[in-house]
């Protein structure tokens, strides 16, 4: 195992929690591990026209992105953004809003972090639409699958269009629709319990196959050898 967030890709094959996103990265063998903080989808009952026609965003500013975003957000009338933790900077700090008060908002924005961005589940399970820079980093959710204007409104790492993106949406709802829709479609392939259980059960079979530590069974090996 390599433990806690992982940044960089293991030298040797070892089961984590996130890896970088690229074609490097096989040493890293993705297990749903965390899944109570990073898979926590609850169902929203609020729809997108009922919900308040600003940008939301809360988290730690614990990288320059994030504190980028903030300052950007700072001036716009129609952005509620910063840090609810005691050691955000004056002019930063704001109330604590926990999911359910931020998917009030029609916009969330999703923000890696250390390394993945926790949010990017429960707001892609919702009706609000998620706005973010391209990932980095990937999980169990395989966030290199999920596709920008299909699955996510993008933004540029400097925030730059941020305000023409929310204009825009807010002019066309069918389009904020499709995306939510095409968003609340991808999280539903991580909803089965039985069907992610089996899989982790053959992920680990095959890693376990392919270090040696056990012999394949043929008929088994042939069903995941792909």
């Amino acid at each position: 195992f390599e433990y806690g967030d992982v940044v960089g890709i293991p030298e040797v094959p070892r089961i984590v929690k996130d890896r970088p996103i690229g074609d490097d990265n096989a040493n890293g063998v993705l297990m749903k591990l965390n899944k109570f903080r990073h898979f926590y989808m609850p169902p929203d009952k609020l729809s997108f026209a009922d919900k308040r026609p600003m940008v939301v965003w809360r988290g730690h500013l614990n990288n320059p992105l994030r504190t980028r975003f903030v300052e950007k957000a700072a001036d716009l009338p129609f952005c509620d953004a910063g840090s609810h933790k005691p050691d955000a900077p004056d002019g930063y700090r704001k109330p604590f809003l926990n999911i359910e008060q931020q998917r009030q908002y029609r916009y969330i924005v999703s923000l890696e972090g250390n390394d993945v961005a926790t949010n990017l589940k429960w707001i892609m399970s919702s009706n609000s639409l998620c706005l973010m820079p391209e990932p980095t980093y990937e999980t169990w959710f395989a966030e290199a699958k999920v596709e920008p204007n299909i699955h996510y409104v993008p933004l540029e790492p400097d925030f730059s269009d941020l305000v023409d993106k929310v204009a825009y949406l807010e002019k066309h709802p069918a389009e904020a629709a499709r995306i939510t829709a095409a968003a609340n479609a991808y999280c539903r392939q991580f909803g089965n319990e039985q069907d992610e259980q089996a899989i982790s059960l053959l992920v680990l079979y095959k890693y376990f196959v392919l270090s040696g530590q056990i012999k394949p069974d043929p008929e088994v090996w042939r069903f995941i050898a792909d």
